[in-house]
């Protein structure tokens, strides 16, 4: 072995092992299980290369602080870009259905997600939400109960995620997230570049009911002030939330509508982007 042979090879034998000296050390400083940690790393090279996502500002609360995270619903990896800006756990309330699908059982199950029911209260998910918030963890709402595919800001809404910070005694931080990629199904961004922004909004904290009666209308006016809260992030002050029924949910025949009159949207607009570039 020559002289120059000898530091190139240990060049390249640090080059090999710092990804696993990168992993480790992530591993070793995270407060997620070893598991969680690697999905959080994959979210976040997702999340970096694949979606090019910028987070404009940090989660403001402090460590050991619970509270309730609220943001919009454009795709199904939404909660990627809001876990990804923080190193601690996120429990996301995601529908049942998807909770006990064999395709992401598996992965929702070890996020540590709360299961709950699409139509109507679950009462269940909600006592388990709040238990989390109060004692100290985060917990992730997405109002809107489906993917908004509409030119709306964002689809009625349920007062739960208000209604669990009441209880919880917790704060809730707004978010709007721009940008997320979604076609029809919820594996589709994985297959899709886009440019997104996540930005999060002060803590609001909950107002204080003094019975049930107090705390279910305290948490419609208090889900008015989260959604525009919302809006004022994404520079829309002109929203006029709107708040869904107690039983709201959406037929499969207008999901699949909503679904075929965005891809003719994006299909429209990528028509007149590609006309432009012809013209230039």
């Amino acid at each position: 072995m020559t002289t120059l042979e000898a530091p190139a090879g240990l060049f390249f034998l640090l080059v090999a092992i710092a990804p696993l000296v990168f992993v480790a050390i992530v591993l070793a400083r995270s407060r997620l299980q070893p598991f969680q940690c690697l999905l959080w790393l994959g979210a976040y090279v997702l999340c970096r290369l694949m979606w090019r996502t910028q987070w404009l500002n940090e989660i403001p609360l402090s460590d050991g602080q619970g509270g309730v995270i609220v943001c919009n619903h454009r795709s199904s990896v939404d909660p990627f870009f809001v876990q990804t800006a923080t190193g601690r756990k996120i429990h996301w309330m995601v529908a049942r259905e998807y909770c006990e699908h064999p395709a992401f059982a598996w992965f929702l199950s070890a996020c540590e997600v709360i299961p709950v029911g699409r139509g109507g209260v679950d009462t269940a998910a909600t006592k388990m939400a709040i238990r989390l918030a109060s004692s100290g963890e985060l917990v992730g709402m997405l109002p809107e109960g489906r993917i908004n595919m509409s030119e709306e800001f964002m689809l009625p809404v349920r007062p739960g995620a208000a209604l669990v910070a009441i209880k919880a005694n917790v704060p809730v931080v707004p978010c709007y997230i721009h940008g997320a990629p979604y076609r029809r199904y919820p594996w589709s961004p994985l297959r899709m570049r886009a440019r997104v922004e996540v930005r999060f909004g002060k803590p609001l904290l909950p107002p204080v009911a003094s019975n049930r009666n107090g705390e279910q209308s305290s948490a419609e006016t208090f889900t008015v002030d989260i959604l525009k809260a919302i809006a004022e992030l994404a520079g829309r002050t002109d929203f006029q939330p709107k708040q869904a029924g107690r039983h709201w949910k959406p037929t499969d025949d207008e999901v699949q509508a909503a679904a075929t009159a965005k891809d003719e949207r994006e299909a429209h607009q990528r028509n007149l982007e590609s006309q432009s570039r012809f013209g230039q």
